[in-house]
């Protein structure tokens, strides 16, 4: 969706080998990508959000061998839609940057006079004509067994 602004939710089916869970001390989930943080669930277990890089997080406790639900909600920013908004007629006034008065439709609480227009704000951050962020899931995902070693500081 072009110009959506709000939380995708991605779901699928990981199946991972007996094999796989058993020779491994740690599982980890790698999102590559995300524009912007991504909360991510295993089998009903919420392992958290993550909102930077890397985007990896240890599923090893949710995991089992055979099929796993993975779902993963990622949220964008609110960039995009204010985009998508300036492609319709503005319905306020604007003195350069900032709002010149607040309008009279939502004063009085009435309906927008452009109901496409989701958004409100009271300074005109983007332009029509402003490049879209990227968004959502991008990837590569990619699950990764191994071990766990203990590092000594000292050595």
């Amino acid at each position: 969706m072009k110009y959506y602004s709000g939380t995708a939710t991605y779901r699928t089916t990981l199946n991972l080998p007996s094999d796989f869970v058993t020779s491994a001390d740690r599982i980890r989930l790698d999102l590559g990508e995300v524009c912007i943080m991504a909360e991510v669930i295993v089998n009903g277990h919420n392992l958290g959000v993550l909102w930077c890089n890397p985007y990896r997080v240890d599923i090893t406790n949710a995991a089992k061998a055979g099929d796993n639900t993975l779902e993963i909600r990622v949220t964008n920013l609110w960039v995009n839609r204010l985009i998508g908004d300036e492609q319709y007629p503005d319905d306020c006034q604007w003195k350069g940057k900032p709002l010149k008065a607040w309008p009279d439709w939502f004063v009085e609480g009435k309906p927008r006079p452009v109901p496409q227009r989701l958004t409100f704000t009271t300074w005109k951050h983007w332009t029509k004509d402003d490049p879209l962020l990227p968004s959502g899931l991008l990837g590569p995902v990619y699950v990764r067994a191994g071990q766990q070693t203990e590092i000594d500081p000292a050595k």
